[in-house]
């Protein structure tokens, strides 16, 4: 049902945007979704299949002038569509210990230490997801947040990632440890080599922030050091590039054991 602007609810939420991160939105969990808004005679394929989710689960929808939808998403690019969200539910960190595994035995978790830039963040989620991490656990303080540019540059990937919040860093690295896992951090130059090592079991993978790595106190919690063996006159990758590259390793690994262990 399309209504007019002027009917629009005033509720708390969140703004989503772009035709992935919508869609991932819809199929995931409608009940969460407000409204949503379309540019005046969009009507594209994938467009239409969005409206008619929608429509199926009685989201309201609402037409717009481009300009508008301009305003409300910041200027993103959001192919003409836009939704209005609850705000992200984060989870408790025993929500993501209790994650059931199904795809190989063990347990991946990601923890990110001051990573502060949300695009970042929203690419190591959709790569968290894309190899079967059981959550991403992230600071309340120094750190990006899931908002509505995570939630896009993650391509939707956020609604199906669960991701915690956590007051003390340091000791949910010591919870981890009491749960059976082993903590790895990554230090560019001073580690294994990550393609070496007979991963297994449950496994942190702690990365640092975009300029200073991971913090002393942070360190000193991690039980071996990986580095990315790399050549060039640039010392070190992008964050979640470096987090998508040691996650291949560890969830080849897992999925691999016998191959390691060779």
């Amino acid at each position: 049902m399309m209504k007019s602007a002027p009917e629009i609810r005033k509720k708390p939420s969140q703004v989503i945007y772009g035709i992935n991160p919508l869609w991932e939105a819809i199929k995931s969990n409608p009940r969460e979704i407000l409204e949503i808004y379309v540019t005046t005679g969009r009507k594209g394929e994938q467009i239409l299949k969005l409206l008619e989710e929608a429509c199926r689960f009685s989201v309201p929808v609402v037409e717009v002038e481009r300009a508008k939808l301009d305003r409300l998403t910041g200027f993103g690019v959001h192919q003409g569509i836009m939704g209005t969200i609850r705000p992200y539910a984060y989870v408790d960190l025993e929500d993501i210990l209790q994650h059931p595994q199904e795809y190989f035995h063990g347990q991946i978790v990601v923890v990110l230490d001051s990573v502060t830039d949300p695009h970042n963040l929203g690419a190591i989620i959709r790569t968290a997801h894309c190899f079967g991490v059981a959550g991403v656990i992230i600071p309340q303080d120094r750190s990006a947040s899931v908002t509505p540019t995570v939630v896009k540059a993650s391509s939707g990937a956020a609604h199906h990632m669960p991701v915690a919040m956590v007051a003390n860093l340091s000791r949910t690295l010591d919870i981890l440890k009491e749960n059976g896992f082993w903590i790895y951090g990554t230090d560019a130059g001073a580690g294994l080599d990550p393609r070496s090592v007979p991963f297994a079991g449950k496994i942190a993978l702690v990365m640092g922030s975009e300029s200073q790595g991971l913090r002393e106190l942070i360190r000193k919690k991690c039980d071996f050091l990986l580095s990315i063996p790399m050549i060039g006159e640039i010392g070190s990758l992008n964050v979640s590039v470096a987090t998508g590259i040691v996650m291949h390793d560890i969830f080849h690994g897992l999925m691999n054991p016998r191959e390691t262990e060779k």
